[in-house]
């Protein structure tokens, strides 16, 4: 089979390394993919969001299945537009995309649904949002509505804090269209976890459990990021915390959706508050977590593409994913600067070094002129397995602690909750 991978990330990285393992993929590509993509498939020059070109691209090429990685072109509607055109690609539709898209969609299909969340309230002019603040219990969380890379949110203590995010967000526009409105909701006490699952628009299985670290330092200090690293498992979803999360979350959200008449295919990832054993929803997203990818196809046993085809044909529950014993951890080595500006082009040295049961997914990089070089924010998401979490911590610092390039930076203590928790 000749198989896409729509994007040019880290989770595009792992997606395809995964996939390229499958004895069924003849041919794999990339679009636009990076220099790690390169080594396993065959790269295209083609942006993640440019739906019409990649249309035209898939049946030139005669794909046989397309995986879409990021967001922003499912909130675009290409799987809409390779279903019109007779070709099988996984992902949901645009309008089951909103889930992501939207922030005030995603929170009414929960209370349509009955799933537990943070109660809310939403705005669509600056001045009503900064009112509300007046009569709001602090700690609040403020999320601007649509697409912000992970960055528009913000947990404050502070109402001058609060007030300055609200005008950036809605007067200023640092987030674009995606600030025209915000919710403020309640702070949900607790420990997160990524709850992802494979649904086909009626039923679903569940992946993995895993755990991000999405502020910038250590500590969960700074402002939010992408993404700063994640592990797999995570010991915080018990065996009943994982029964709830299936029967109070995933199946009744899955259902309100074939109701509303938007029914979800695809990666269906609930960011989940664990608080005194219950699990509240604080945000769905439309896809892979990046990085939660990284371990989680680092601990993936078996053929990725057989699920997936499951899950467009409708029958996803024929397909059990197999997982291996072994825990994973990815620690993400960033450019200085991030989650705010950042220089690029900076050469980076240590990525050729061989090691045990680790592999350097490439994020945020570039070849020019016979070197790979920083091209983003996040540049590498460097990924151990290993018998237990410690193991697989202390693998994956050692082959970081190899990697140069001018003004890096990684957490130190990715994987410490699971780590404490023992």
């Amino acid at each position: 089979m000749k198989v896409l991978v729509i994007g040019g990330g880290g989770r595009e990285h792992a997606i395809a390394w995964r996939l390229s393992q499958s004895p069924r993929v003849t041919k794999l590509f990339c679009a636009p993919g990076n220099p790690g993509t390169a080594v396993i498939a065959g790269n295209v020059a083609l942006a993640a969001d440019d739906v019409e070109g990649l249309l035209a691209f898939a049946q030139k090429e005669r794909i046989d299945f397309t995986v879409v990685g990021p967001e922003i072109p499912l909130v675009k509607g290409v799987v809409d537009l390779f279903a019109k055109n007779g070709l099988k690609i996984f992902g949901p539709t645009q309008s089951a995309a909103r889930l992501e898209g939207s922030k005030v969609f995603m929170k009414e299909m929960l209370v349509k649904a009955g799933i537990p969340t943070a109660h809310y309230q939403a705005f669509d002019d600056a001045a009503s949002a900064i009112s509300h603040l007046d009569t709001a219990e602090f700690p609040l969380v403020i999320k601007a509505d649509g697409l912000a890379a992970g960055k528009g949110v913000l947990v404050t203590h502070d109402k001058a804090e609060a007030r300055e995010f609200i005008n950036a967000a809605m007067g200023k526009k640092v987030f674009g269209a995606s600030g025209d409105a915000i919710i403020i909701e309640q702070f949900l006490p607790g420990e997160e976890a990524s709850y992802i699952v494979v649904a086909d628009g009626t039923d679903f299985v569940p992946l993995a459990s895993a755990q991000d670290h999405k502020r910038v330092f250590d500590g969960d200090k700074g402002p939010n990021t992408g993404g700063m690293g994640a592990y797999s498992p995570a010991p915080v979803v018990t065996k009943e915390v994982d029964e709830k999360i299936r029967r109070k979350v995933i199946a009744p959200l899955l259902k309100t959706m074939r109701e509303e008449g938007c029914p979800f295919t695809g990666f269906l990832y609930a960011g989940i508050m664990v608080s005194n054993g219950e699990p509240y929803v604080l945000e769905f997203n439309v896809r892979l977590g990046d990085p939660e990818a990284q371990p989680l196809m680092f601990r993936y046993h078996g053929d990725l593409l057989a699920v997936l085809e499951a899950a467009v044909a409708g029958n996803v529950t024929s397909v059990t994913p197999q997982w291996k014993n072994d825990a994973a951890v990815c620690v993400v080595i960033a450019s200085g600067g991030y989650p705010g500006e950042f220089e690029k082009g900076f050469i980076i040295e240590g990525l050729d070094v061989a090691a045990e049961n680790v592999m350097v997914f490439h994020a945020g990089t570039k070849r020019e002129a016979g070197n790979t070089i920083t091209a983003g924010g996040r540049v590498l998401g460097v990924t151990a397995g290993g018998a237990t979490i410690e193991e697989a911590t202390r693998r994956a610092y050692a082959r970081a602690a190899v990697i140069k390039f001018e003004r890096m930076f990684y957490r130190k203590d990715i994987a410490h909750r699971a780590i404490n928790r023992k």
